[in-house]
């Protein structure tokens, strides 16, 4: 029997800074179900790795449950 995808929305991802007075530097966004464009967890990360180490921390991981946890329908 072939398991079936669950459906919902991506983790959370490392993403450059779109806004040019933080050129360089990256943030988390997280992607929430009912929304069009995922919310910003952290900012301003001074490299990709730096974002990434951050999204699997205690701390990180902590911030993206309330974010989720605050943004549920």
């Amino acid at each position: 029997m072939a398991m079936k995808k669950k459906k919902g929305p991506p983790p959370p991802y490392a993403s450059e800074t779109k806004d040019q007075r933080f050129a360089g530097t990256f943030e988390v966004l997280v992607p929430i179900a009912g929304r069009t464009r995922p919310l910003r967890a952290a900012q301003n990360f001074a490299s990709l790795k730096e974002a990434e180490d951050w999204i699997h921390s205690p701390d990180g991981s902590q911030a993206i449950e309330d974010l989720i946890a605050e943004n549920a329908a």
